[in-house]
């Protein structure tokens, strides 16, 4: 499946953050969803800023435009700001982009857990994102899953969920230390 770039990306002065309040925060609209549909089809979840540069998704060869460090940064600013993005240096040179945020994770696993009556179930993470039963439910193996188990927590009609990361040895024979995680779904009453 190839990915079919937005008509903005064909259209040179969208490699120029614009002057004009309103036009630059449609552009950035366009910026972020464009990143987020290319990494979430090309299943990129880090990037440094130098690589995110080089690539196609800032790099047009064709209109031979090349979205600008700075211009780069802002939109993955924004990003950040919208909870999609974060980086993983203090130097902000590398970055983890989530096209899902971890509680949009959380409610996929959450409903993938209750669709198949798997609440109150302990399993890995690795069996949770490569796990038969999980193929095509779009559970894919990154480090923001974990995040959105650890997140997601909502209130139902007359319940609550709760969803907490255990350590992995807990499951099994395993001695300690535990150097992975598991999940457990535990349904509770709510009030």
């Amino acid at each position: 499946m190839s990915f079919e770039w937005p008509w903005q990306y064909r259209f040179p002065p969208f490699f120029t953050l614009q002057p004009n309040v309103d036009t630059r925060q449609k552009q950035m609209t366009a910026w972020c969803s464009l990143v987020l549909s290319y990494c979430r089809l090309n299943k990129l979840y880090t990037m440094t800023v130098l690589e995110a540069q080089e690539s196609p998704l800032f790099n047009n060869r064709k209109l031979q435009r090349k979205l600008p460090m700075e211009s780069i940064q802002v939109v993955l600013e924004e990003l950040r700001k919208k909870g999609n993005l974060e980086w993983l240096d203090k130097n902000k040179s590398t970055f983890l982009i989530m096209w899902r945020r971890p509680e949009e994770w959380g409610k996929l696993i959450y409903q993938w857990v209750s669709k198949n009556g798997l609440t109150n179930s302990v399993f890995t993470l690795y069996e949770l994102s490569n796990g038969d039963d999980t193929a095509n439910e779009g559970l894919t193996p990154i480090t923001t899953e974990k995040r959105g188990c650890k997140s997601y927590s909502q209130p139902a009609r007359d319940s609550c969920i709760a969803v907490c990361v255990i350590p992995a040895c807990l499951q099994t024979s395993l001695p300690s230390p535990c150097q992975s995680s598991g999940l457990l779904f535990i349904w509770l009453p709510g009030g």
